[in-house]
């Protein structure tokens, strides 16, 4: 049983991520906050009884049971009301920038010119476009491999699919993501 200690630093240390891969998922700052915290609140509710080395696998499965039901309530709303201009996001300048927050303490050991701190921002900026135009099930099992760290694994079990999909939809995410990138003149 987990202590509500080790509850309560397990949800800060994947706050965080959770809020960016749902921002990804959404792509609505305020929907992804509250995303997390109905998540948060359900893993708290539902499962503090259940061993700190389940919370990972839970919360993820939680988190993306949460997504598909904001999904499954927008679609719904969109079917009721014909002005559907009232439930778009808001401009593109506000949107969150996945790769803007990397470590600043590795960054301040070194030393970058201003050309190359831009070059690498608008590199940036352009994976983070392309990430976002990835197929629904492909974005997500990019993110919870790659940005995430979770194994193939934990990635099924909490996409609710099969090991070989996981795989899959990732090498199709990087084949995607690389082709685009190359198309763009990047090469990493």
């Amino acid at each position: 049983m987990a202590t509500e200690q080790e509850l309560t630093e397990f949800l800060k240390s994947v706050e965080k991520r959770a809020f960016k891969r749902s921002v990804y998922h959404v792509r609505n700052d305020e929907s992804a906050l509250d995303i997390v915290q109905d998540s948060m609140m359900k893993l708290v509710e539902h499962y503090s009884h259940k061993p700190p080395d389940e919370l990972p696998m839970l919360f993820q499965r939680i988190l993306s049971n949460t997504t598909l039901d904001w999904f499954r309530r927008q679609k719904t709303r969109n079917a009721l009301f014909s002005n559907l201009s009232d439930f778009e996001s808001e401009s593109e300048d506000g949107e969150f920038n996945l790769l803007e927050n990397l470590d600043s303490s590795d960054a301040s050991t070194q030393v970058e010119s201003a050309e190359s701190s831009t070059q690498r921002a608008q590199i940036f900026r352009e994976i983070e476009l392309e990430i976002q135009e990835l197929p629904a099930r492909q974005r997500e099992a990019f993110l919870m491999r790659y940005w995430e760290e979770l194994d193939v694994a934990e990635t099924a079990a909490a996409m609710g699919c099969s090991e070989g999909s996981v795989k899959t939809h990732c090498s199709r995410a990087v084949q995607a993501l690389n082709k685009a990138l190359r198309a763009k003149g990047i090469q990493l």
